[in-house]
């Protein structure tokens, strides 16, 4: 039962994580284009505030329920008296996990410092160059969430 929530709560967090990704990227940031840079940046600079703040909370319970599955099941089979080996799969899924918590952080805490302060300044020339390089880092995030999704449903 609690290896099931868990992985329940694992699932979920990719979605909240991939699927506010998804639409940051191919329909807010269209949409928001329109807009004049003072509207379009403040916008976004709230609109990733909020995300970012979830983000952080779900990328910690991802890695958490995620290693905590993989030791879980791991343990088991060392005290039925075998020798565990990770799937390729699950490797994967931590080591590429794992680096797209460190390229969010990257994104939440330096990036969007400067998109932070640029928006504060009305510097919207600088807030752009910002902006330009959270969505060039999310265009990154996103093709790795995508790609762990799939080679863990394949595999």
């Amino acid at each position: 039962m609690l290896y099931a929530s868990l992985k329940t709560l694992h699932v979920l967090s990719i979605v909240i994580w991939i699927g506010g990704m998804v639409f940051a990227h191919f329909f807010l940031r269209p949409a928001a284009a329109t807009l004049e840079p003072a509207v379009r940046l403040k916008l976004l600079h709230a609109v990733l505030k909020r995300f970012f703040t979830t983000i952080t909370y779900v990328s910690v319970l991802t890695l958490f329920t995620g290693f905590w599955m993989m030791g879980n099941v791991a343990k088991t089979v060392v005290q039925a008296g075998g020798e565990f080996q990770a799937p390729l799969d699950w490797t994967l899924m931590a080591l590429l996990g794992t680096l797209m918590v460190l390229i969010f952080g990257h994104i939440r805490f330096a990036l969007y410092g400067r998109l932070s302060k640029t928006v504060a300044a009305s510097d919207w020339s600088a807030a752009g160059v910002a902006m330009d390089k959270i969505r060039r880092w999310v265009s990154v995030n996103l093709a790795i969430g995508v790609f762990i999704v799939v080679i863990t449903l394949m595999m």
